[in-house]
């Protein structure tokens, strides 16, 4: 019998959280509920889930935090629940390391599809580990991008990064010296309408950018009005 895939729940608003997990528990996920931070903290080290949907205003430790604690030591899937709709929370949710942000009030078949969307990216490469599939690594000189197991080697160290900034990478990588928009990037990485925003591309970009300095011969370059591209010299 195959497992369900379980959803860490982390909402004050206790009616919030009980119609969230109504809907996963109809498309067959497991779930549980906690209402603050503290208990977000120490439910994660229990239930061991699979995703976590994190509103942002919680009591005592807030969404922000929750999401820098968790990132310290997993790279386990987060999805940001806020009423703040502006640019400049996404953008920090983002940086912070969430996958995906969800402004309230939300369409719950949206969510559904947000939750499978961000749960499918995240476990592609399991399976694939054993078939070790040379065809998705790509590497230049003191480089090696690895889609098959996620992994990224610089100069012989290898470099922690979340999934979707490591796919962002090898698909530049892939195809060197050639130029892709924001809305060729979001299609190809994220595979949905990231509700237009193209600013997740930047976010990740500037991450990358953090981890992975300029090589002598190699580069992510901005094309400026159009997006970017793995530059080659």
């Amino acid at each position: 019998m195959v497992s369900k895939q379980k959803i860490l729940i982390v909402d004050d608003d206790e009616n919030i959280a009980e119609l969230i997990s109504l809907y996963l528990t109809k498309e067959c996920f497991d779930t549980k509920m906690v209402y603050d931070g503290e208990n977000a903290l120490l439910a994660f080290d229990s239930y061991q889930p699979n995703l976590i949907l994190l509103d942002l205003m919680l009591p005592g430790i807030d969404g922000y935090q929750v999401c820098r604690e968790i990132r310290s030591k997993s790279q386990v899937p987060i999805i940001m629940l806020s009423a703040k709709g502006e640019v400049f929370d996404k953008v920090l949710g983002l940086e912070l390391g969430a996958d995906d942000y969800i402004i309230k009030p939300f369409d719950s078949k949206e969510m559904v599809a947000r939750v499978r969307a961000v749960l499918r990216r995240y476990q592609t490469a399991r399976p694939e580990v054993a078939s070790a599939d040379k065809g998705k690594c790509v590497t230049y000189p003191g480089i090696e991008i690895n889609l098959t197991n996620y992994s990224v080697v610089v100069d012989g160290k290898h470099v922690e990064m979340p999934p979707k900034e490591l796919e962002l990478l090898y698909f530049l990588a892939a195809s060197p010296n050639q130029v892709f928009t924001r809305e060729q990037l979001l299609d190809q990485i994220w595979g949905y309408e990231y509700i237009g925003d193209t600013r997740t591309v930047d976010v990740h970009i500037k991450r990358l950018r953090e981890k992975i300095k300029d090589h002598p011969t190699w580069k992510l370059s901005t094309v400026w009005g159009i997006g970017y591209k793995f530059e080659v010299s």
